[in-house]
């Protein structure tokens, strides 16, 4: 997308539906190369919006603008682990999920943790590995009936430089 900037914001409470929207659509839309259709119906489907929006609430959540238009967003709990980080379809390969998970370890580092962890759905293992993080173990997760297969990875953080 040239000549576009986002911008990185915080998480309100009134997002939570949007947020919603932009997570089955990235799931439905490009995790879907990965993952049965049935899969993609357990992981996406059938999300009680109050609990989506409670979870989102708990944690340290952002979201990337492309002016109006919420193009990603990341969700961090209070152990370092990022949750979430979702991009829309009509945003992939522009820098937002780099964005995002940068503000993440800029996060991570201010509260004097040494690690960032996540749960990397096999569409998004790439780019986590491309980023510094290593798969400590390959994971089957139930979901509704389906076993989902991700990598729980880490990434060590070099407290000396700063995130900019």
């Amino acid at each position: 997308m040239p000549d576009r900037l986002f911008v990185i914001r915080d998480y309100h409470a009134g997002d939570a539906d949007t947020t919603l929207a932009l997570f089955q659509r990235a799931v439905r839309e490009v995790a879907s190369r990965d993952y049965t259709p049935a899969d993609i119906e357990a992981w996406a489907g059938h999300i009680d919006p109050g609990v989506w929006a409670n979870s989102l609430e708990r944690q340290f959540t952002w979201l990337a603008m492309l002016d109006d238009t919420p193009a990603g967003f990341a969700s961090l709990n209070d152990h370092g682990h990022l949750d979430m980080l979702f991009v829309s379809p009509d945003h992939q390969r522009c820098g937002v999920a780099s964005a995002l998970l940068m503000t993440a370890e800029q996060a991570v580092r201010q509260r004097g943790m040494h690690q960032l962890t996540t749960e990397a759905s096999l569409t998004a293992r790439p780019f986590f590995e491309a980023q510094g993080f290593e798969v400590m173990k390959a994971q089957a997760i139930e979901r509704r009936g389906q076993v989902l297969r991700n990598f729980w990875m880490e990434k060590r953080l070099d407290h000396t430089r700063s995130a900019l």
